[in-house]
């Protein structure tokens, strides 16, 4: 995972500062752009994180992203520390399996999300609805463009990408965490108006 953990030595945040420089290239990207080497820091306080928690034999795992249609489901998702189900509802349950969705509060840092408050089923979650980023104003990117961008996505992000869709002129991509650089990185490499990144993971407050 490509977001970088706080270092604790001058010359490792040196590095790190080095890998988060981005180019200044517009258009499609190509291999080995600016996106596709950005380095992020995790959030410096607590954040909500919206999704499945899925317990397989006391591995718990927050899933932020889409899960399989199995049952019971499956997910690559982020390990999940100091989780219990000690007063939790609205989970189901088959063989060592179970599971439920919920909006998890908690640290993350850069590769384990620990909660450190209780959850709230989400059924019963009434976040503050983000603002749009677009104004409401439909992009002006070609649609061969947005879906060639949309096929290098998974590259340029890796596994910092949840999932990538185009929608009324833009391409829409979900990742775990951005702090806004990955967005800057983003402009850089396609221009502004083209690429939106949304982050799973929002601050508390």
């Amino acid at each position: 995972m490509r977001i970088t953990a706080r270092l604790g030595t001058a010359a490792l945040a040196a590095a790190s500062l080095l890998l988060i420089t981005t180019g200044c290239a517009s258009g499609s990207g190509a291999s080995g752009g600016s996106l596709s080497t950005t380095q992020i820091s995790p959030p410096d306080g607590e954040v909500v994180g919206t999704g499945t928690v899925l317990d397989v034999a006391g591995d718990v795992a927050l899933c932020l992203g889409p899960i399989a249609e199995s049952y019971p489901p499956q997910c690559d998702g982020l390990p999940l520390m100091g989780w219990s189900w000690e007063g939790v509802d609205g989970f189901e349950e088959s063989g060592d399996t179970r599971w439920g969705t919920y909006a998890v509060f908690g640290t993350f840092d850069g590769e384990v999300f620990t909660a450190t408050q209780p959850p709230i089923m989400l059924a019963l979650y009434d976040p503050i609805r983000p603002e749009d980023p677009t104004g409401g104003v439909p992009g002006e990117t070609p649609v061969a463009e947005l879906d060639e961008i949309a096929r290098e996505l998974p590259t340029e992000l890796g596994d910092l990408l949840l999932a990538t869709w185009t929608q009324d002129g833009y391409v829409w991509a979900q990742v775990i965490w951005d702090d806004g650089t990955l967005q800057d990185a983003a402009d850089a490499e396609y221009g502004d108006g083209v690429v939106i990144v949304q982050s799973a993971l929002r601050p508390i407050g």
